[in-house]
């Protein structure tokens, strides 16, 4: 049998074609530096790792799957032309549930406990103790989470070992994972937000969560609720978010992602109390490459023997 693949960035391995040959033998691997390079090779190639721009995707005459190189790479990789065409596209999800949950309870341990308030003393160097009603009792607290696959069962595990209550809100998962005490369908979001103490956002960007947190959504939580947005910067209007946070509309909001990266300087989050920001880390840790290349190898076997591959992607949908 055997196939052809071509190998293009980013997060690409130098061994990866030998990686690759060993599991499929007969296979023809070819790594790039750089889109362009692959231009001749892409002709004949069955199946492609990386970022396929449109120029390749239109000069590949045999091409059936793509690895895309992220769980949701940057928007406009879903081109029209992407999901018009036959060949099926395949992410990187569940590589990073570990590390973004942990990520998470950051900001929800750090909510709790008052940092947001105690980190901008510190600059100053200013004694302000708080009293125990800037403190949440994390077992008497719900959480929200907008999105449970991997990475929101993992964070629906982890609240609930604090002894939290949780919620959930996902299109397409069937029932919730052990942990969830309920889970709804994303009609059913402006009835879940006033429940809750922590608004988790675990969603990537698609057409249907593009801006789905905004004036409404901030109006319908609670006072004392915090936002946290780890999936997509797309899916939190950010001025909208600001003037709610500025006008006491919720309590604070912890972000990992942003409409604009990087944050702009002169971007009012930077000066609005009750923030916690991070720079688009919190999939960050180790053993990521392996992760990356035992799902690659596993999707380059199944696709050899024509068995189902791993995470494939809705594509009108983006994820």
């Amino acid at each position: 049998m055997g196939f052809k693949m071509v190998l293009l960035p980013p997060n690409t391995q130098a061994d990866w074609p030998e990686k690759i040959r060993a599991v499929v033998p007969d296979c023809e691997v070819a790594l790039f530096d750089r889109p362009e390079a692959a231009r001749e090779a892409i002709v004949d190639a069955d199946a492609a790792y990386g970022d396929v721009v449109p120029d390749l995707l239109n000069r590949a005459e045999r091409l059936r799957w793509i690895q895309a190189p992220a769980a949701a790479p940057p928007a406009g990789y879903y081109t029209p032309e992407l999901i018009d065409n036959d060949v099926v596209v395949t992410n990187q999800r569940e590589i990073y549930n570990d590390h973004i949950g942990a990520h998470i309870m950051a900001f929800v341990l750090g909510f709790a406990r008052g940092l947001h308030h105690y980190l901008p003393s510190q600059l100053l160097r200013q004694w302000r103790p708080r009293g125990e009603h800037d403190i949440i009792h994390l077992s008497e607290a719900t959480a929200l989470i907008v999105g449970v696959g991997g990475i929101g069962s993992e964070t629906a595990r982890l609240c609930a070992a604090f002894g939290m209550t949780v919620l959930g809100v996902d299109a397409r998962r069937p029932e919730a994972p052990p942990s969830m005490k309920e889970l709804q369908r994303p009609d059913a979001l402006h009835e879940m937000l006033p429940q809750a103490d922590f608004v988790i956002l675990t969603v990537p960007h698609t057409p249907e969560t593009e801006g789905l947190m905004g004036k409404a959504e901030f109006r319908a939580m609670r006072k004392s609720a915090f936002l946290i947005n780890i999936g997509r910067g797309a899916c939190v209007k950010l001025d909208e978010l600001v003037a709610a946070l500025r006008g006491g509309e919720i309590a604070g909001a912890g972000l990992d992602v942003f409409e604009i990266e990087p944050l702009p300087p002169e971007h009012a989050l930077w000066n609005t109390p009750g923030v916690l920001l991070t720079p688009h880390v919190a999939g960050i840790g180790p053993y990521l490459q392996e992760r990356r290349t035992e799902l690659l190898l596993d999707n380059c076997q199944r696709f050899n023997e024509g068995r189902p591959l791993r995470n494939v992607v809705e594509k009108n949908r983006w994820f």
